[in-house]
């Protein structure tokens, strides 16, 4: 019997009537449309939600135009590479490093459709769906709930039916589905797929590990921004998170959203990577339960590593806190003063040890580096 996801499952095309106008008098909709298209009104902005008929219509009318509008404003340019793999019309689990609350699945959905693609249902932290206006516009953009917190047991719940849900995408839909390879963003820069998101994929079958994940067609995909959306945020809440439990304030994550979307990013590289393969996941099967997850989880962050677009930030990060020129070739030494100029300034808004923050700041953008050479 088909399970009731409704309550996960993102907008479809029979309630865009119904959402559309929600979003068209948002009061909020007028400082978007300032920011995103300066050169247009807000009734423009208006009549182009007012044509959306489908979920199709809202993401190649106004996603579309609204993320590369973002991506002109903030980045030094976009590229990408390995989409021609994803021609061969397989739906596929994307398990993706993370790096920006938004932006990362975003970016991800307008390069698909410039490749010929449909676009992929999204995972939407259910810490982030505040407001009527974030959460239409999330699941008008096929983004379906996760739940982030909760009781031990709801929680385990709720996986199996995320994972059940994701299933049904790959296997019913035929669409592919984007996953974080963690519960939220990478806050040091060191990419590491967390095994209990693995796991997780595992409870939506009853079948053995190898024909379990065989079926979902995992493919990486990795991330690289020249300059680290929230660096400065996360440094400082690394830094706290050293002495004390780290807690939220209300509205923190939508800072971190539009904090990520208007912030400097410099270049920004995208890459697919080969689907894990069924040699891959024999290897991983001849091994204990939870080592099976382990050594895939190892596989996976091989392939983002060795994919991961290093940038001359990256190099001088390096050198500057191990006092190295190890890496002096990458980068010229006008790159390395404006990187610590823009470091400088930025550290001074924030609270604590001087030497400690800026470390943790450098390690941010150094640990790519790391990971790509323990690679050789």
């Amino acid at each position: 019997m088909l399970q009731d996801f409704s309550d996960l499952q993102p907008y479809s095309d029979v309630d865009v009537s119904v959402v559309i106008p929600r979003i068209v008098h948002s009061p909020y909709l007028p400082a978007i449309s300032s920011y995103l298209f300066p050169g247009k009104s807000v009734e423009e902005l208006q009549t182009n939600l007012s044509d959306c008929k489908s979920i199709l219509d809202f993401q190649t009318k106004v996603m579309y135009p609204a993320i590369r509008s973002i991506i002109t404003k903030t980045s030094a340019g976009l590229s990408s590479s390995g989409f021609e793999m994803l021609k061969d019309g397989r739906s596929r689990m994307f398990v993706s490093n993370h790096r920006d609350i938004m932006l990362d699945a975003a970016i991800l959905q307008i390069l698909l459709s410039e490749n010929g693609l449909d676009t992929s249902e999204i995972t939407f932290g259910s810490n982030l769906m505040q407001g009527e206006l974030v959460i239409d516009i999330g699941k008008m953009n096929k983004m379906f709930r996760i739940m982030r917190k909760g009781m031990m047991k709801d929680f385990y719940q709720n996986s199996i039916r995320v994972s059940s849900y994701m299933r049904y995408v790959l296997l019913e839909k035929k669409q592919s589905v984007w996953i974080a390879q963690r519960n939220g963003r990478t806050k040091d820069g060191a990419d590491q797929t967390d095994m209990a998101v693995l796991k997780m994929f595992a409870l939506g079958s009853q079948k053995e590990f190898y024909e379990n994940m065989k079926e979902l067609n995992i493919t990486p995909i990795v991330i690289s921004y020249e300059y680290e959306p929230c660096d400065f945020l996360k440094t400082q809440e690394a830094f706290i998170s050293r002495y004390q439990s780290y807690e939220k304030e209300p509205g923190e994550d939508l800072n971190s959203i539009l904090s990520g979307i208007r912030q400097r990013k410099g270049h920004i590289h995208f890459a697919v990577t080969e689907m894990i393969s069924e040699e891959e996941l024999h290897a991983c099967n001849q091994l204990d339960r939870n080592k099976k997850f382990q050594q895939l989880a190892k596989i996976i962050d091989r392939r983002i590593y060795s994919n991961y677009r290093l940038w001359p930030t990256n190099y001088i990060a390096y050198d500057i806190l191990y006092q190295s020129y190890k890496y002096r070739e990458f980068y010229t030494e006008a790159e390395k003063s404006d990187f610590l100029v823009y470091m400088n300034e930025g550290l001074k808004g924030l609270v604590g040890d001087e030497s400690e923050l800026r470390d943790i700041f450098l390690e941010i953008y150094a640990n790519p580096v790391i990971n790509v050479k323990e690679l050789h």
